[in-house]
């Protein structure tokens, strides 16, 4: 279902915990990491969809959250022909996504990454606001920018952990997360998987694996089957 424009509805998810951090999902079978999203079914209006991804993709019911805050108008981002199907070509030019933020309300044990037989991720861990874009789809970034500093004013402010300074944002927005930076959150209560002092128990399916592009240990979840959606 595209518009006139080309662009495919969809939604995309920013999941809080107690701390305002949020939920950070490594693609199956890739070294990108992105926010929960997915396409607005025909018949659907953008919350139902918000629903219906938040299960799907990490296995949560409606009562597992509480909805502060969606951004207010269509977010586009454009996917370049490379990673469009050959058929798809001059119709389909991107996605439009209406973003929502969520605070979860029940338990890290109730994240199931295989809620479904056709998972997005195989690893998740808690991580800063402010996520590393580095480790993002290209063609995605500026999308996550604008909806997190959109959505920004609607965090709580956890134990004043929450900054939402400019230099801060473009701290981890624009240049990454280096080693040094993690070790110092972590000294700041980012409570990632495996950081000690972390306290948690695993979701259905997940168990401690290494992550390569950090260090840091993930909660990841085997799985022989992928679900392809840009």
């Amino acid at each position: 279902m595209l518009d006139r424009d080309g662009f495919r509805p969809n939604v995309g998810i920013i999941l809080l915990n107690q701390r305002s951090q949020v939920f950070w999902g490594k693609r199956i079978r890739t070294h990108s990491w992105q926010f929960p999203q997915g396409g607005i079914d025909r018949g659907e209006n953008p919350e139902q969809a918000m629903f219906r991804e938040l299960h799907e993709e990490v296995g949560l019911m409606p009562q597992h959250v509480q909805v502060l805050a969606r951004t207010r108008d269509w977010l586009r981002y454009e996917v370049p022909d490379r990673f469009i199907r050959r058929d798809a070509r001059g119709h389909y030019k991107g996605q439009k996504q209406i973003w929502f933020l969520l605070q979860l309300v029940g338990h890290d044990w109730d994240l199931n990454l295989r809620a479904t037989d056709h998972p997005e991720f195989d690893a998740w861990r808690w991580n800063d606001y402010w996520v590393p874009l580095d480790v993002v789809v290209e063609f995605k970034r500026g999308v996550y920018e604008m909806a997190l500093t959109e959505l920004s004013r609607f965090v709580p402010r956890a134990d004043n952990r929450f900054d939402a300074k400019p230099d801060h944002r473009n701290r981890y927005l624009r240049g990454g997360m280096r080693q040094r930076d993690l070790g110092e959150a972590g000294e700041h209560g980012v409570h990632a998987a495996g950081i000690p002092g972390a306290s948690f128990e695993l979701p259905p399916g997940a168990t401690f694996e290494p992550d390569p592009q950090t260090g840091l240990t993930s909660l990841t979840a085997i799985s022989q089957n992928e679900k392809h959606d840009h």
